[in-house]
């Protein structure tokens, strides 16, 4: 794989990628502002794109619903969203090169042979299913049915969290060959985000720091495709009262915008920004100088809500 990947392009861009499963809640709107904040500070665009690539999982209705919240605190992008839902032709021009240039391959494995084999293999680690690589080397007479990016031939990856500081994964270790398109034909999430984070000049990627653990597989296939690695800050999670990351899966309630201001004041504080009056607008005014003022303005690793 390519180690030197081209220069960012300049100015900044940002950009906030909600997947439209539900409406925004607590935490996503801490991602939210973050994000948009960091591009205001930095006197950057700050674009939405509804990552719907997951189709089946995403309700009718539920884009325009996060775009209408988003609205109501007066976050609001520079360009029209985008949907990942409508790029499938990039997506699929992205694997033919992985493809071409040996980075990619077709695999017949279903989730349970990988799980029978990680049982066999006692170096593997226990939890996620960590591919190990069996149809690398042809698929032996069996019927594709996922597409994969090899990880053997990379060195461990390293970056920069411009929250979390220095960053190092061994994807073959941690991960194994991971899927670009699934058995289902839909595009998986790390190539979607890839693709299109390169195709819309994002400069710098803010969002939680759930998401910290796909940094390296994306900076792998941004090598592997000649892209640019944006730069990363993560923010702090939202934790339930349970101590689990606040999510739509764990029963996260919708974001209450009765009071927009409220809730932007909310979340302003988990990110360790200061008191604010006013209107919304107002408030995020006064805290996008805060946050200039002190490059980034993130809160402890975890806050509970």
């Amino acid at each position: 794989m390519n180690p030197a990947p081209r220069p960012l392009p300049h100015p900044y861009t940002g950009r906030f990628a909600p997947s439209p499963t539900g409406p925004l809640h607590a935490g996503s709107l801490v991602a939210a502002l973050a994000s948009w904040l960091d591009a205001r500070a930095h006197g950057g665009r700050w674009l939405v794109r509804i990552e719907d690539v997951d189709t089946p999982r995403c309700p009718p209705g539920a884009d325009a619903l996060v775009l209408s919240q988003l609205a109501a605190c007066q976050l609001l992008p520079d360009e029209a969203p985008t949907w990942q839902s409508r790029r499938g032709a990039l997506y699929a021009a992205a694997l033919e090169r992985l493809v071409a240039a040996g980075h990619a391959y077709p695999c017949a494995c279903s989730r349970s042979e990988i799980a029978l084999a990680q049982a066999a293999d006692p170096t593997q680690r226990h939890g996620e299913l960590v591919y190990p690589g069996t149809c690398r080397n042809g698929l032996h007479g069996r019927r594709a049915r996922a597409w994969r990016l090899r990880t053997d031939r990379a060195a461990p990856v390293a970056w920069q969290d411009r929250r979390l500081g220095p960053q190092q994964q061994d994807v073959q270790g941690a991960v194994g060959d991971f899927v670009l398109r699934r058995a289902d034909g839909l595009w998986a999430y790390q190539l979607a985000v890839v693709v299109d984070d390169a195709a819309q000049g994002i400069t710098d990627v803010v969002r939680g720091a759930d998401l910290a653990d796909n940094t390296p597989r994306q900076i792998l296939l941004q090598r592997a495709l000649g892209l640019p690695s944006p730069r990363y800050l993560h923010t702090p999670l939202v934790l339930a009262a349970d101590g689990e990351k606040l999510s739509k899966q764990n029963g996260a309630q919708a974001l209450d915008l009765r009071d927009p201001a409220a809730a932007l004041q909310a979340a302003a504080g988990r990110l360790g920004l200061p008191q604010a009056a006013g209107s919304p607008a107002e408030r995020l005014a006064c805290w996008t100088a805060a946050w200039a003022a002190v490059g980034t303005a993130c809160g402890p690793a975890h806050e509970p809500l």
